[in-house]
């Protein structure tokens, strides 16, 4: 999908990439939320999110694309339809990276990615949501000319949580 040079590529996963997926899925949590999410919650979500979940969802045909570094899988990142209603209608559901890539760059790469898979299905506009508590996060989709206009409480992880939702037109 894209490569900008030969160490650095964005491909779609595969279900052979279910391992690689948890393993980041669970590690960027880890760092992300730890003392954001209940200890409870977190720890049933990493649990749930593990490769078997992975293998399924991607076997059913969810949307994910994977950055690999020199080879290896360092991050991922879903899209699609935005699941609000709102002028924008692409959304980037998830973009994760291991925490041995972040802030290193790498993540423009899947952003990028996510953006020009959304512009291929005449998805106009794009919308992400972010904890509130994840300022790195928020940093990241800012300085990608994200402006925060949206906000809304999540109950869905067992504490008020507040997000921002980022749009760009």
């Amino acid at each position: 999908m894209l490569e900008a040079n030969r160490q650095v590529s964005v491909r779609p996963a595969t279900v052979s990439d279910a391992a690689a997926l948890a393993e980041i899925f669970q590690s960027s949590w880890r760092q992300a939320y730890t003392g954001v999410i209940p200890y409870d919650q977190l720890a049933k979500t990493l649990a749930h999110r593990g490769e078997r979940w992975w293998s399924r969802t991607i076997y059913r045909g969810g949307t994910y694309l994977i950055l690999e570094v020199l080879g290896q899988p360092a991050g991922y990142a879903s899209f699609g339809r935005a699941r609000y209603p709102g002028p924008q209608e692409g959304e980037i559901y998830e973009l994760y990276l291991s925490p041995l890539y972040q802030g290193l760059g790498f993540g423009e790469y899947l952003f990028e990615a996510c953006r020009a898979a959304l512009d291929q299905r005449g998805l106009k506009g794009l919308m992400v949501w972010v904890l509130s508590d994840n300022v790195a996060a928020r940093e990241f989709y800012s300085h990608r000319g994200g402006v925060a206009k949206l906000r809304r409480i999540d109950l869905s992880l067992g504490a008020k949580l507040e997000k921002h939702g980022y749009v760009w037109d």
